[in-house]
């Protein structure tokens, strides 16, 4: 089968608010957030469902939103669901990411037994780098991306917060069992790895292991692996420089610092990722990573040699969209989301001809 063509994807469905992530439910269908605090079923043939009932309160306003969703690996028995969002707080002026659980009602129409399973803490005033993408890992815990709010940069390097940081809970709340910082003196105890700036994709990779991507500054956006008890370096290393120029931390690498294994210069504003497993798209896409691009407007294909980045391909280069999201729903086929006021949910299609009209990079590493 060949590779698709640059461009060639059909829309599942459009009429969607600031769309952020979608997930797959049975039967062919999608369970997707909106920006401004909805999620809705959407069906095979692309009609919209009304908003579900019983989320809680999101505070929407800058990049705060109703955030990522997946369903457990357990859905069909469980009928859970999980997500995050921009929680707000106490004081109306600060918010925090959260994760929750919820079951999808019989009827479809409403969360029921939402149970808050993670506040990030400190709240912040801020409407900015809430990071929130969700992985499953296969023992059920759950991994949690978190950006650190922009205007605290510097608690990405402390251990008593959750900014800045994966964290890794259980399924049921709580710090999983096995955190690398449990009993540790001033370290919170769901802290997985940290030194992160705004994590915005999450996948669990063919190695085993979870692979995240996080927005740099102005340039040096990065991939990582995520070890247990490892400091990814911000804002003390980056590929990275400040807003309208000038130099931030120590350079790009310092000993007990964990270096990406792929940056971007100039920056893509990743958004959403996956692995594809399946061969829908030929062997020779099976294994690469997809990640889609905000600021860039086009979806990238990651040719890997176990992790390290060999072939950085551009799609969709003249779809004209900034792209969300990107996950490989059950069938085998790539679906991507677009951001904008009406967001699509869009399906990668193989080519129609022979060759690609993909354009390469060459790796930045």
């Amino acid at each position: 089968m060949p590779a698709p063509q640059d461009g060639r994807v059909s829309v599942v469905a459009h009429g969607l608010e600031n769309p952020w992530a979608v997930a797959f439910l049975p039967q062919g269908r999608f369970l997707v957030t909106e920006r401004p605090g909805r999620m809705r079923i959407v069906q095979p043939d692309g009609r919209l469902g009304p908003p579900l009932s019983g989320l809680p309160k999101v505070a929407a306003g800058g990049q705060g939103a109703l955030l990522d969703v997946v369903t457990d690996r357990d859905f069909a028995r469980s009928r859970r669901v999980f997500f995050c969002y921009a929680e707000p707080g106490a004081d109306a002026r600060t918010n925090s990411t959260a994760l929750a659980s919820a079951v999808l009602s019989e009827d479809e129409s409403a969360l029921q037994q939402v149970k808050v399973l993670f506040s990030q803490q400190p709240k912040v005033a801020s409407q900015m780098h809430f990071g929130c993408r969700i992985v499953q890992a296969p023992d059920g815990n759950l991994f949690l991306a978190l950006g650190e709010r922009f205007s605290r940069k510097e608690d990405a390097q402390r251990l008593d917060n959750h900014l800045g940081k994966v964290v890794r809970i259980a399924p049921t709340g709580g710090p999983a069992d096995g955190n690398p910082l449990v009993g540790r003196a001033g370290a919170l105890p769901e802290i997985w790895s940290w030194g992160h700036r705004n994590p915005q994709g999450a996948a669990w990779g063919p190695d085993g292991r979870l692979w995240v991507h996080e927005h740099g500054p102005q340039g040096g956006d990065e991939i990582n692996r995520p070890e247990a008890g490892r400091n990814y370096g911000w804002p003390v290393v980056t590929y990275g420089e400040n807003y309208g120029g000038g130099r931030i931390g120590e350079g790009t690498h310092k000993a007990g610092m964990e270096s990406p294994l792929h940056w971007w210069v100039p920056s893509i504003a990743p958004s959403g990722m996956a692995f594809l497993t399946s061969d829908r798209y030929g062997p020779a896409w099976r294994g690469s990573l997809f990640v889609g691009a905000l600021k860039a407007q086009r979806l990238h294909r990651l040719q890997l040699e176990g992790a390290r980045v060999v072939r950085d391909e551009y799609l969709l280069t003249a779809l004209g969209a900034r792209i969300r999201d990107v996950r490989q729903g059950p069938d085998g086929w790539l679906y991507l989301l677009t951001d904008s006021a009406d967001g699509q949910l869009l399906r990668l299609l193989p080519a129609a001809g022979g060759q690609s009209a993909a354009t390469t990079a060459p790796p930045t590493d």
